[in-house]
């Protein structure tokens, strides 16, 4: 079974290790065949987010942050910008604008200025799709008097006086301190585009949101334009995914357009998924799952102590001496059990294939330094009620098997035995780059986005005075 370096602690990456990466992967020898199959049991606390974040082991102390406050929970090398740049775990991956960004100043542009690099060097879509949608934007909401409404209640339709006349004001609207149709139509197509509830009510939300400017959103679409420029352009990757953390989807790209699009679930504030690229080479089928020890203490070690080694049976758990690539497998009844809830005493959980296994029914795996990867889920109900930023770092599909079938280019791949894992590998690998967008281009111009890992702040405040500038020089 190939490693996937799950076990590694958080490195930074000099040119060395992206090599080593490219290499062939070591195929250690089988663990012991799984007992014969029986009925998975669903765990009983599968169907919600977990009680704390699972350590993650790429999640160790950074040594040196290279910028402060530290928006990844990873070491990153000096030349990394957080927030914005990507680590190419894979050294092909890397687009040409990132390779030469010489050429945007050969041509007299600067980094974070929102300029039509799209005219004159080979870009990706988004990029383009956000500097048209800057240009909506500032004609429909730029122009607009930069009035300050005063904190309040909420107002809504029927409402009067003083605040509602700036209100109408800072929207563009005639004369007046009644809050008419037009007005609620108006904070409802305001809300719409900035990430707010569009229900037309002038809440402290909105009302903050208006009282930032127009200059604030246009800084925040000229950080996405940055974030899009590390994506590559139609010509350098002809199919290739991208996993957008901040609106948790995945789409799937060929030949400069998009094909396709799903939910996904990333990872939680404390457990980030991380902006990174690399290539997904094989899917593993039926795929066990290695429990995480804070899972074996805190959950399931209590639950066999109370229950008994049936527990475990019933749910087609595994006691290994380790998760390497020569673990054995122990006999439950041998294990003291109150020493693993007491932590006097280490055991490893993995769980066979099922559909109750947390891998859900596939993984497919894009060998990192940060145990990255995507994966099935059995806990679809995360999907319908919107719980999409709660994983460990790692990123659940919604549909498994589109995005197998995307991958293969044909059936999606079964494995020989229901209860054995298999890799297979994809017909050529595929590129997976993971972004994080806050603002995403629109047929009217953009909208946007929340900003769960808090990482837009953190760059607002470093580049302020040169995007402040960039603002200025576009009106």
């Amino acid at each position: 079974m190939r490693h996937a370096l799950l076990a590694l602690s958080a490195l930074t990456l000099p040119a060395a290790a992206f090599a080593q990466w490219n290499g062939n992967w070591p195929v250690p020898g089988p663990v012991p065949p799984p007992p014969p199959p029986r009925a998975p049991v669903q765990e009983p606390w599968m169907a919600r987010p977990g009680p704390a974040p699972v350590t993650q082991p790429w999640r160790t102390p950074s040594r040196q942050s290279n910028t402060s406050p530290a928006l990844e929970p990873i070491d990153l090398p000096p030349a990394i910008e957080q927030g914005v740049d990507m680590i190419y775990i894979d050294q092909e991956l890397v687009p040409s604008a990132v390779q030469d960004r010489a050429q945007m100043h050969d041509i007299s542009f600067d980094a974070w200025s929102g300029a039509p690099v799209d005219l004159f060097v080979s870009v990706n879509p988004i990029y383009t799709d956000l500097r048209r949608g800057l240009v909506k934007y500032r004609q429909q909401w730029g122009d607009l008097p930069d009035v300050t409404i005063p904190a309040g209640p909420a107002l809504k339709t029927g409402s009067t006086g003083e605040r509602v006349s700036l209100l109408r004001q800072r929207l563009g609207l005639g004369a007046g301190e009644k809050y008419d149709a037009a007005l609620a139509a108006r904070v409802k197509a305001f809300q719409a585009v900035h990430a707010i509830k569009a229900d037309g009510i002038a809440g402290a939300g909105t009302i903050e949101a208006l009282n930032r400017g127009p200059a604030y959103y246009e800084q925040l679409i000229m950080i996405n334009m940055e974030r899009a420029k590390r994506l590559p352009a139609p010509q350098e990757q002809r199919k290739y995914a991208v996993v957008d953390s901040a609106g948790a989807r995945l789409s799937l790209w060929e030949n400069g357009r998009k094909v396709d699009e799903m939910k996904v679930v990333v990872g939680k504030a404390e457990t980030a998924t991380p902006m990174m690229a690399a290539y997904i080479k094989y899917a593993s089928v039926n795929p066990y799952w290695n429990v995480p020890p804070e899972l074996v203490r805190g959950l399931i070690g209590p639950r066999v102590a109370a229950q008994g080694v049936s527990y475990l049976t019933d749910r087609e758990y595994q006691v290994l001496t380790d998760y390497g690539p020569n673990a054995k497998i122990l006999d439950p009844h041998t294990v003291d059990w109150q020493g693993v809830v007491d932590g006097r005493v280490e055991v490893s959980l993995r769980r066979l294939p099922s559909p109750a296994n947390s891998m859900g029914m596939m993984k497919f795996m894009l060998p990192n330094y940060f145990g990255i990867y995507l994966h099935d889920t059995p806990e679809k109900a995360h999907f319908t009620k919107n719980e999409l930023w709660i994983s460990n770092g790692c990123v659940r599909v919604e549909d498994y098997k589109r995005f197998a079938r995307w991958l293969f280019n044909g059936p999606v791949p079964t494995g020989s035995n229901p209860k054995v894992e298999a890799e297979v590998d994809l017909p050529q690998p595929v590129p997976v780059y993971m972004t994080y967008l806050t603002a995403a281009p629109t047929a009217d111009g953009v909208a946007f986005r929340a900003d769960p890992y808090g990482r837009d702040a953190h760059l607002m405040e470093r580049y302020g005075s040169q995007l402040m500038a960039a603002v200025r020089t576009g009106r």
